[in-house]
């Protein structure tokens, strides 16, 4: 495929050399070169076969917005534009395109979803949960995309209030923990990342998998299918 990828931070410049390893060729746009969505004009975005947005919160919603109604489809692994979900969702279903998104790329990290949901009867017999997230000092949003996907897992599944605690400090790649306390003991479920690459390879997979398909997606619920 031909990709063009929005951001060349941390992860993006991994996705870019990870796609090329893959065979697909790549275009690369930084988001300083493209205020308001101003570069993704429709000649731009011609030839190109889905777009992946590595990018920060304040640019995201508005790159999307240009691509779709340009009816590319897209991978975001961005975070920190939930409250905009509705309407990029409302877009997506009126342009027919295909979309996929996720707070984490990782299948390490979906996986870790899994044991966290095993985790939820504990909050029924007086454990109380509580969420740790670490990552880079250059990190935009906080608490992370992953944390607050810990977080709504637990408490949709029961009445516990949890709390989000985030650190940001050095180049920590990602650590991801959920502590459970009782009187009696502690639980310790814990995702750390080494690498980057990871999220980058997931993502690479997501655009693969979404090629010829129209339709919301949301990575930890595909990529099984992967």
């Amino acid at each position: 495929m031909k990709l063009l990828l929005l951001g060349i931070g941390k992860t993006g410049s991994l996705v870019a050399g990870v796609a090329r390893e893959r065979g697909h060729e790549v275009e690369v746009l930084r988001s300083a070169d493209n205020p308001n969505a101003s570069a993704l004009t429709k000649d731009r975005l011609s030839s190109i076969d889905a777009v992946i947005d590595f990018t920060t919160p304040h640019c995201v919603v508005e790159n999307i917005r240009t691509c779709v109604a340009s009816g590319k489809n897209m991978v975001v692994g961005t975070t920190g534009w939930s409250e905009d979900l509705a309407g990029v969702r409302k877009l997506v279903d009126q342009h027919t395109t295909g979309f996929l998104y996720g707070s984490n790329f990782s299948i390490g990290v979906n996986l870790f979803f899994d044991l966290v949901r095993q985790a939820i009867p504990a909050l029924h017999q007086q454990y109380l949960a509580q969420i740790y997230e670490r990552h880079h000092a250059e990190k935009k949003d906080a608490p992370s995309g992953t944390a607050a996907s810990m977080q709504k897992i637990l408490q949709e599944n029961s009445s516990a209030e949890v709390e989000i605690t985030s650190f940001r400090e050095g180049d920590v790649v990602g650590m991801h923990e959920l502590v459970l306390d009782s009187a009696h003991d502690t639980i310790y479920l814990c995702h750390d990342a080494k690498t980057r690459r990871g999220f980058a390879e997931g993502a690479l997979r997501g655009a693969e998998w979404l090629a010829g398909k129209k339709g919301f997606f949301e990575f930890k619920d595909v990529w099984r299918k992967m």
